[in-house]
């Protein structure tokens, strides 16, 4: 399940309450959205990170680590091997954060996004265990804050991606997305998302304008995500809605 960083980190300090961030995980958060820039940062950045978390693994360290091994799964990695091992590193990192801090809505959040990738990347029928987690970790979030765009997120590409025999439900996918951009219209992956959801529906002309609106907007939630990921599956899409039409 493809979910993007989408700016996590800026909010953490709001979700650990008034703790004091680690340096390092303050740095974080003006990084994670321009590792574009220099994509080798990321490689040092998980080293960093999982020194810190041996020395201090606070909930700061660990929900660091979990987003930055998402990031190096997505952008580094070369091979199935590779992703498992940074998503199951990610994953074991929010699941401690989870168990310090449970009423934490990011902690839970990237637990199921590391856990989410992991298991797509062993494959569905390997990971059929792993939804009803899933499902609890995404209604967990949207409990504890209902106002947290990237949980409809995460939300909407698990109701998309999951088969409707096993839960999944377009239509439940097609009304998260639109909350979740109604509380960030920013959010460029989650536009691409429902524009994937119109596109299955059959409705060409709105997943465009969806489409169209990722590649026009000058201020993206994450500019790393728009530049690496986000822009490029919005042309992608339309390129392939181009040929379905003879356009």
């Amino acid at each position: 399940m493809r979910v993007a960083v989408a700016a996590l980190l800026l909010v953490l300090a709001t979700a650990t309450g008034a703790q004091t961030p680690s340096p390092l995980a303050a740095q974080i958060r003006a990084w994670a959205v321009r590792y574009h820039e220099d994509p080798p940062s990321i490689d040092r950045m998980r080293t960093q990170l999982t020194r810190a978390v041996q020395a201090d693994p606070s909930v700061d360290n660990l929900l660091a680590l979990a987003e930055v091994a998402f990031i190096w799964g997505e952008i580094r990695a070369r091979t199935a091997e590779e992703k498992l091992s940074a998503y199951d590193q990610g994953r074991r990192a929010a699941g401690r954060a989870v168990e310090l801090a449970p009423h934490n809505a990011i902690a839970h959040l990237w637990y199921a996004v590391d856990t989410a990738r992991w298991g797509q990347t062993r494959g569905l029928m390997r990971s059929l265990s792993l939804l009803p987690l899933l499902r609890k970790e995404i209604d967990t979030v949207l409990a504890l804050d209902p106002t947290f765009a990237p949980a409809y997120s995460l939300a909407g590409q698990f109701y998309y991606e999951v088969p409707a025999l096993l839960g999944g439900d377009i239509d439940r996918a097609e009304t998260l997305f639109h909350t979740g951009l109604r509380l960030d219209p920013t959010y460029t992956s989650m536009r691409v998302g429902l524009a994937k959801v119109l596109i299955k529906k059959g409705q060409p002309a709105e997943a465009r304008r969806e489409l169209e609106a990722v590649l026009a907007e000058k201020t993206p939630a994450n500019l790393a995500d728009w530049t690496l990921k986000d822009s490029v599956q919005a042309r992608e899409l339309l390129g392939s809605l181009a040929r379905r039409s003879g356009g």
